[in-house]
């Protein structure tokens, strides 16, 4: 794409080429443009176009296409597809592509797939398929740099030159013996540094980050972060070399689960789909499951309302503060529970530090309180005059903000220690929780001290 097109221009452009059927001028287009731009353009066109245009694009850039494409997207075209282009295709994909158009294919799709797959290629993507769907394993490629420490640098260089090209990354080598026990790791920078003459190992590093297949792909992203790797190998429970996580299949990972924890946290099923291609019976669907439940939740408000009846009967001042007392006790809920999933993702906060995390919150939440009680005090009984209407509603901020710290910052927490998703725990469910806590709080001591 030309720097000085936007992207909707790009799309205009080639899509204007391929309506006047202007095929050699798109052709010499796409020739230059990168993967990912043509990939967009192919996911702008009618489902009848998308093959066409897909069989247009030069074999050596074709494989990576395919691999920025939706997965809706995919299967038109490999539906599409001769046996023979689909095997040329497949040829062309590195493993941890392959297997992830795979993951996202119905059965029958994957088994003629398979079949149409070399053998070597298929032993290694069935191997991959079995790993959990979120674990290193299933992120991670076969198509890595293998070195071995008896080799010399000049040997090392002829090496990445002869197979560097059918490898995913050769910017980092990874160093193993016969039976592929990791042994070190060495990047191509010191290689080229070295003498031609130096042992690879020699001057590889042996105190090799690792990761085992079936971790957690979130925590191979923290590693990525934590030491700004290009990669990171990955290895079986012997600690045999079986594969690499690259940092794009990373960046993928941080993406898909930012967007996940997003969804969960403003209440929506986690969705895989672009908005624009659900359907609304689908939105609707991932909705309506936790609006029905906050709408329960949000019953025993009314049920607290109901049972404190006579206390704003006798004194309907108290209804009108309540809007704000709930408001600012659901956003400061809101306000801790954020931080900790924060610091949780990056890995700054751990459930060892609650009792750490209980202490500071209520430290601050104390600040909060005070601030906010004390304006609320005099705004009050200026306005009103009425003492201890001023005093009820200081004293019920005060415990409001105290409770919605300490719960927006301990239950994501208790929630990553049960194994539930600590996004879970964000605003909607949180400001449910703390709005019916508050008014509890609130009808407390205004019945307390009006003796009701």
């Amino acid at each position: 794409m030309s720097d000085k097109m936007n992207e909707k221009e790009y799309i205009d452009h080639l899509t204007e080429l391929l309506n006047l059927r202007d095929y050699t001028s798109l052709l010499n287009e796409i020739r230059d443009d990168n993967e990912v731009d043509v990939a967009l353009f192919m996911e702008s066109l009618p489902d009848d176009e998308t093959a066409f245009v897909f069989r247009m694009l030069p074999k050596e850039i074709c494989a990576e296409v395919f691999a920025h494409l939706e997965p809706d997207t995919q299967r038109q075209v490999v539906a599409a597809f001769t046996d023979e282009e689909t095997t040329s295709m497949l040829d062309q994909l590195f493993v941890d592509d392959a297997v992830d158009f795979l993951e996202e294919m119905p059965a029958n799709m994957v088994s003629r797939i398979l079949l149409l797959t070399n053998p070597d290629k298929r032993r290694v993507i069935n191997r991959f398929l079995q790993y959990p769907e979120d674990s290193a394993g299933s992120i991670m490629t076969a198509e890595y740099t293998r070195l071995k420490q008896d080799m010399t640098v000049a040997q090392a260089i002829t090496h990445l030159r002869t197979f560097g090209e059918d490898r995913e990354t050769i910017y980092t080598c990874y160093v193993t013996d016969d039976q592929r026990f990791l042994e070190g790791v060495i990047s191509v920078k010191a290689i080229l540094l070295a003498d031609d003459k130096d042992k690879i190992g020699d001057i590889m590093e042996r105190d090799v980050i690792s990761v085992k297949t079936t971790i957690d792909r979130e925590e191979v992203v923290h590693l990525f972060h934590k030491y700004d790797f290009l990669s990171v190998p990955v290895v079986d429970h012997e600690h045999r070399l079986v594969g690499i996580v690259t940092i794009d299949d990373a960046v993928d990972v941080m993406q898909e689960e930012t967007t996940e924890d997003f969804q969960k946290m403003a209440a929506l099923a986690p969705s895989e789909k672009p908005y624009l291609k659900t359907s609304f019976f689908e939105h609707g669907m991932h909705r309506i499951a936790w609006l029905f439940i906050l709408m329960i939740s949000g019953m025993i408000n009314g049920l607290i309302l109901e049972k404190n009846e006579a206390a704003f009967l006798a004194f309907p001042l108290l209804v009108s503060f309540i809007p704000m007392l709930t408001d600012t006790g659901g956003n400061v809920g809101a306000q801790s529970s954020t931080l900790m999933i924060r610091g949780m993702t990056l890995g700054e906060i751990k459930f060892g530090d609650i009792f750490k995390v209980i202490m500071k919150e209520s430290a601050t939440s104390m600040l909060m309180g005070l601030v906010l009680s004390s304006v609320n005090f005099l705004r009050v009984y200026l306005v009103y005059g009425d003492a201890t209407t001023a005093l009820i509603l200081a004293l019920s901020m005060m415990a409001t903000i105290f409770m919605a710290a300490v719960l927006g910052g301990v239950l994501p927490l208790l929630a990553k220690k049960m194994k539930i998703d600590p996004a879970i725990m964000a605003a909607p469910l949180i400001t449910t929780i703390v709005d019916a806590a508050a008014l509890a709080i609130y009808f407390g001591i205004a019945v307390s001290l009006l003796s009701i």
